[in-house]
């Protein structure tokens, strides 16, 4: 995946393709909300084992029943396909922990 910085249309048009998703600044953010403590834990450790495999990772915060990601590459102080990739792959273990 590119390590270059992606354009502000770039970004936006990927962002359609992540509902749920948003530019904040210099990242792309997003929160879950979850049915209790304890699924939001469980998200949190897929999403870790995700950000693991990718070697890319995102700011992650727990909450009682929530967890929001905000993800940038550091590197190149930008958003980066990188970024979008880490996005949609926890899109796809979100949605199976029935999070909103």
């Amino acid at each position: 995946m590119s390590t270059q910085p992606l354009s502000q249309k770039e970004i936006e048009d990927r962002l359609r393709e992540l509902p749920g998703w948003s530019l904040d600044g210099d990242r792309i953010t997003r929160s879950y909300r979850l049915a209790d403590h304890f699924a939001a834990t469980a998200l949190v450790v897929h999403v870790a084992q995700i950000q693991q495999e990718l070697d890319h990772h995102s700011d992650l915060t727990l909450g009682y029943n929530t967890v929001a990601l905000s993800v940038n590459t550091h590197t190149v102080g930008g958003v980066t396909e990188k970024d979008f990739g880490l996005a949609e792959r926890v899109e796809a273990v979100a949605s199976g922990h029935g999070a909103h």
